[in-house]
């Protein structure tokens, strides 16, 4: 059940393709095109990108293009083809399309102080699962298979207790392996009594009812990870990729914060420490995503 990432990505061509098309305009002419990862509700996320738009264009001064992709896949093929010049996603994703294209990190989000998170695995409260053990034979909803928080991660607690091997079948453990699409509709699943578990961003709950969060619980934290990023193709034009970072780091003035929340809600952003998705890079490479 290990998702090919190959098979994966032709797929997510043929979405970013379709999804990111340009004609034969000039480069000069062409808008600075965004791509944006599902985590939540792909309506909202519609909503928040247009916003994202205004505000660039009107710090930038130029055309701006705010896309939706398929799941993390897409957006990094959507880079590779020259179709997106800029891609918010995870740090797996990232570090994927370092590898492959020489994407390049600009900025990492910052959570509660940190520019790192973790993921976690989440049961249905008073659910009587309390181990990850407990879970044998179980169901489980990840995000989407080319995501750490959202999968790589909480797959590899499993791994680390000795419940499953590193590139083995999930379903010598578990009952039924789910990909839901992204953080929210993995936590929905648990509280809702879909699936016995998540494993998502410790920051999932946040995307659920403020009255709900409590019907879930974690039983499990990966060790942190390096917080997701906003990534540029390999080329981007040196004065574009300036004005962009500018007008995303004036986004932590407290008169422009405000903006965050149809960012994915982070406090902030910051320069990278790009040695720090290092980590990243040696888990997909023992999962076998990389060489």
């Amino acid at each position: 059940m290990r998702p090919r990432f190959t098979e994966r990505l032709g797929r997510g061509l043929a979405a970013a393709l379709v999804a990111f098309a340009i004609g034969p305009a000039a480069a000069a002419d062409r808008p600075l095109v965004l791509a944006f990862v599902p985590q939540e509700n792909p309506e909202k996320l519609l909503g928040d990108v247009r916003a994202i738009d205004l505000y660039l264009e009107a710090a930038m001064g130029r055309r701006v293009e705010a896309r939706v992709t398929a799941d993390h896949a897409a957006a990094v093929e959507s880079l590779a083809a020259g179709a997106a010049d800029i891609a918010f996603m995870g740090a797996l994703p990232y570090v994927m399309a370092r590898e492959r294209i020489g994407a390049a990190a600009l900025l990492s989000e910052v959570y509660r102080g940190k520019p790192s998170y973790s993921g976690a695995v989440f049961v249905r409260r008073g659910s009587g699962i309390s181990s990850l053990e407990d879970l044998r034979g179980k169901s489980i909803a990840f995000a989407d298979p080319i995501s750490e928080s959202g999968f790589l991660y909480p797959l590899d607690l499993f791994v680390k207790a000795g419940l499953l091997a590193a590139r083995g079948d999930p379903r010598a453990f578990f009952g039924e392996v789910y990909f839901a699409g992204g953080y929210q509709q993995a936590i929905q699943a648990v509280a809702n009594g879909l699936v016995d578990a998540a494993g998502v961003s410790v920051y999932a709950t946040l995307l659920l009812d403020a009255g709900r969060r409590g019907e879930v619980a974690a039983i499990a934290r990966t060790p942190p990870i390096p917080s997701h990023v906003v990534v540029a193709r390999r080329g981007l034009d040196p004065e574009l990729r300036a004005a962009f970072l500018a007008a995303m780091l004036a986004l932590n003035a407290p008169a422009k914060r405000h903006l965050l929340k149809h960012l994915y809600g982070p406090e902030g952003y910051v320069v990278p420490d790009r040695a720090a998705y290092d980590g990243v890079a040696a888990m997909a490479r023992k999962y076998g995503l990389i060489r």
